[in-house]
């Protein structure tokens, strides 16, 4: 199984993989609502803490929509490690099965090649399963961790294991498809780790969980500050587990900045000029002689008739 775990520089070689001109080209499921709230979190650690350091980390990737976003927010000192199977073999037949029904044309070429339309430098790049990741990053290392690998039970499982020892002890998770009705694992394992491991939600959203395993509180409040000037998103309080938590409703979210491409589209074709067909020329009418002329040429010698003709026709 190939495992990959070295930065890249500089562009893919394979000219037919297409360049993304807008991250809305990029293909996956990250919506506006997830994109503020990614901005909301990233930002929030780097402003309360500017002189701080932690890495970040990204199970599962897709074609690379939320990686390419997550790599705007890496600082000085900091690494970014994205971690997928790509093409790799799936390490078991339930994965696989989910691999090839979901994922069939899923390839890390097209993630590598979407990432650096946005980036001069790919993130470290670990392609194996999820289940490598605490080998490959340093326990206690991370401030922000993305979870969106494998939708089954046990792997989600585990995916959550290893986000709570890789994170800071106020770092902030995120899991993808808790709520989904096609994800149910996703769903068990996520609210069991809310239940048994000390998981305190901060907010959800039609299709993420935020949470941290530290003190939610500042997070909360200044979320909530946050979220009293927006006027394009629903927002309320419930308990869960004793403990605050924020929901949004945000499909009318207004999308933050989104990341330049390095590419600029084709230029739109000249539209082909083209000449007017020529227009058909109606035959001139032959004028009938007035009477007056019929009866002159009757009634009048041959030479003056002539002569009458002549000064018509000049």
């Amino acid at each position: 199984m190939s495992q990959t775990s070295t930065p890249v520089t500089g562009e893919i070689a394979d000219e037919a993989l297409p360049r993304p001109t807008r991250f809305a080209d990029v293909k996956g499921w990250f919506w506006p609502v997830d994109q503020l709230l990614f901005d909301w979190f990233l930002s929030y650690q780097r402003d309360t803490d500017p002189e701080g350091r932690g890495d970040l980390l990204e199970l599962g990737a897709y074609l690379g929509k939320s990686a390419i976003f997550t790599g705007l927010y890496l600082r000085e000192g900091e690494e970014f490690t994205v971690c997928d199977l790509w093409d790799s073999p799936a390490p078991d037949d339930p994965n696989s099965a989910e691999m090839n029904r979901s994922y069939s044309t899923l390839t890390r070429r097209g993630f590598e090649a979407n990432y650096l339309s946005f980036h001069d430098e790919l993130p470290l790049m670990v392609q194996a399963p999820t289940s490598v990741i605490t080998s490959k990053v340093k326990p206690g290392s991370c401030r922000f961790v993305h979870v969106d690998a494998s939708h089954l039970y046990e792997h989600v499982h585990g995916d959550i294991a290893a986000a709570k020892e890789l994170l800071q002890p106020e770092g902030i998770v995120s899991f993808d498809d808790f709520r989904a009705e096609h994800c149910p694992g996703v769903s068990a394992a996520v609210w069991g780790a809310v239940a048994t491991t000390g998981l305190k939600p901060i907010v959800i959203t039609g299709t993420k969980l935020y949470g941290t395993w530290g003190d939610p509180a500042p997070f909360r409040e200044a979320l909530l500050e946050f979220l009293a000037d927006r006027d394009d998103m629903w927002h309320g309080v419930e308990e869960v587990a004793g403990v605050p938590m924020i929901r949004i409703k945000g499909n009318k979210a207004k999308s933050p900045e989104h990341p330049p491409s390095r590419h600029k589209p084709e230029p739109a074709a000249e539209p082909a000029v083209v000449a007017p067909a020529p227009q058909p020329v109606a035959p001139a009418l032959r004028r009938r002689p007035s009477r007056a002329r019929r009866l002159a040429k009757d009634l009048l010698p041959p030479i003056v008739t002539r002569a009458l003709r002549s000064r018509a026709r000049a």
